[in-house]
C-alpha cells in the first residue's frame, strides 16, 4: 500500500516514518496537548506502537494517519488521519473511518488543523466508499469541538470512553 501524500498551501501530510518517533513522543508527552486525550504522557514504546498502528491501518483498511509538516520549513506540526480503532464504546462506532488530530502546542491557533483536516476529508471522499466519518472528542475540548463543527460534523450522542466524558460526532460523505 502506497500512502498518499496530501499537499495544501502551507502543509504536507505524509506517511509516518521511524524518524518521526522523537517528535511524536514529545507531542504525546506535552501536558497541554494530551489533557483531553487521556491526560497521561505516552511512553516511547506506546508511541512506537501507535506509529505501527497507523501503518497497519493503511495496510489493512486503505486509510490511516499522516504526519503533518509545515511546507516552508518541514517543521513537525502533528498527526492527523483516520483509524479503524474498534473501540469498546457504547454506542459502537461501527466500521466508519474515525478521524482524529493532535497538533503541537506551538502550532495551535494557526489554522493548521482545519487546513489538514479539510485535505484529509477531501481525500476520504474520493478515495474511500461513500458513508460517514466519525470522531470522538472530550466534551471539555472546546477548540476541537469547534473544528469538528466547522468541518460539518454533527453531535450524535454523549457517552464515556476510558472514564472520560466525550461527544460522538458524525459527518456524511457528500458523494
Amino acid at each position: 500500500m502506497t500512502i498518499p501524500e496530501l499537499v495544501t498551501d502551507r502543509l504536507r501530510l505524509r506517511a509516518p516514518q521511524p524518524t518521526d518517533l522523537d517528535e511524536c513522543v514529545a507531542l504525546r508527552s506535552d501536558p497541554d496537548v494530551i489533557r483531553y486525550i487521556g491526560g497521561v504522557p505516552q511512553s516511547r514504546e506506546a508511541v512506537w506502537a501507535r506509529l505501527m498502528r497507523y501503518i497497519g491501518c493503511w495496510t489493512w483498511m486503505g486509510f490511516g494517519y499522516w504526519i503533518i509538516e509545515r511546507r516552508q520549513d518541514r517543521a513537525f506540526v502533528g498527526e492527523l488521519g483516520f483509524l479503524a480503532a474498534k473501540r469498546d464504546i457504547t454506542p459502537p462506532l461501527g466500521d466508519s473511518p474515525e478521524i482524529g488530530w493532535v497538533l503541537c502546542k506551538s502550532m495551535h491557533g494557526n489554522g493548521y488543523a482545519t487546513e489538514a483536516a479539510r485535505a484529509a476529508l477531501a481525500w476520504r471522499e474520493t478515495a474511500l466508499p461513500p458513508g460517514e466519518t466519525v470522531c470522538i472528542i472530550s466534551i471539555q475540548n472546546a477548540p476541537s469541538l469547534r473544528l469538528a463543527a466547522r468541518l460539518g460534523f454533527l453531535v450524535i450522542t454523549e457517552t464515556t470512553y476510558n472514564e472520560s466524558d466525550i461527544r460522538v460526532l458524525s459527518r456524511k460523505c457528500s458523494l
